[in-house]
């Protein structure tokens, strides 16, 4: 008999509106995830997908919920990853919204702070966490625009050029066959990664039309913000 799970999408980072990001799966693991989620992340072929292994005791108040923690898997399409962004801010997002708001994400990586401002999660990542990324900053938006995805066959690639530099606004493009990820529609752990490499505040617009916030945070770490929406449940057979 065919057991079935229950997989919540998410995008994360979309705009003001409410439309683009990035999709991720988010599944509550249990006996019948143990062991399976490559085959579950390959299957849906999201650029992510997150199992929530364990949560916190219930937070008793806001205060409470902010020492409460959650631990996380991601798997992309290809292989498991030690920290990423979207599924950070997304599972955060969507956890808050099922009443288990968390203060921390227990990540293979190490521990990401989670916080909130409006409509806004953030988190706090250090950049050494994020992939290493080889850079291709371009003269301009165009140009990054009319990059073919299929140039890349290997490795992790970020394109970008500037849309207002004194306003810090970057346009950019991610690109990451090795995970499996043609391109990319958001990616925080590059976000991390490029705002530590320019040393200052950014707002990416990437892919389709998703935008990404980030900050210097100190001693290597950055973080990083956006909107997360629901999109839809899906029931997958196993």
């Amino acid at each position: 008999m065919a057991q079935t799970i229950e997989v919540a999408v998410v995008r994360v980072f979309a705009d003001a509106t409410g439309a683009h990001g990035n999709e991720l799966g988010i599944i509550r693991s249990s006996s019948v995830t143990e062991g399976r989620e490559q085959t579950i992340a390959l299957g849906l072929g999201f650029s992510e997908t997150v199992f929530v292994d364990a949560l916190g005791p219930a937070a008793g108040d806001a205060s409470a919920a902010q020492s409460r923690g959650a631990t996380i898997r991601i798997f992309t399409p290809a292989q498991e990853l030690p920290f990423a962004g979207h599924p950070s801010v997304g599972t955060a997002w969507w956890l808050a919204q099922q009443g288990d708001p968390v203060g921390v994400l227990h990540e293979r990586a190490g521990d990401v702070a989670v916080s909130a401002d409006g409509d806004v999660v953030w988190i706090t990542a250090k950049a050494a966490w994020a992939p290493e990324f080889e850079w291709h900053p371009l003269g301009s938006v165009g140009e990054v625009d009319a990059i073919d995805p299929g140039v890349f066959t290997g490795g992790h690639h970020y394109a970008y050029a500037w849309m207002d530099e004194s306003a810090g606004r970057l346009r950019a493009r991610m690109f990451a066959p090795d995970m499996g990820i043609p391109e990319d529609e958001a990616t925080g752990a590059a976000a991390v990664r490029v705002t530590a490499e320019l040393g200052r505040d950014l707002h990416i617009s990437q892919g389709v039309g998703s935008e990404l916030m980030t900050a210097l945070a100190g001693d290597d770490r950055i973080r990083v913000g956006g909107r997360t929406v629901n999109d839809r449940t899906i029931t997958v057979s196993l």
